[in-house]
């Protein structure tokens, strides 16, 4: 039998106002490497996404994205300095230790995608 390899995986993340909300994903840190036809590619380091032109309100509320790191804390302290929650009035949590074994903390997009940017402790 031949093996099933796999070389990704990619969500759609629904965007109320696609010009924002890739403001806000550059604005974090993330490179927009292509944009055409209503999706945008994102990436850092080897983490991607695809922001896509759409907009479903109970969609974006329930969306949610979680990005492992390295230092949770050091991404929280990035995030903040970007003055993201004053530019796009979005909600950026303190930095908690989960009893799931995690340091993490929450940032909501432009759209209300919930973002858990976390680290295994």
């Amino acid at each position: 039998m031949k093996k099933l390899h796999t070389k990704e995986i990619k969500a759609f993340v629904p965007s109320k106002n696609f010009k924002i909300s890739k403001e806000f994903y550059e604005d974090i840190g993330f490179i927009k490497a292509s944009d055409s036809n209503g999706i945008a590619y994102f990436y850092r380091d080897n983490c991607s996404f695809l922001l896509q032109d759409f907009y479903e309100p109970s969609l974006c509320k329930n969306f949610m994205m979680h990005l492992l790191v390295e230092d949770a804390s050091a991404w929280h302290k990035h995030v903040i300095s970007t003055g993201v929650s004053e530019k796009y009035s979005v909600k950026v949590s303190d930095v908690i230790e989960q009893p799931w074994r995690m340091l993490d903390f929450v940032v909501y997009d432009p759209s209300g995608v919930l973002w858990r940017i976390g680290q295994n402790v």
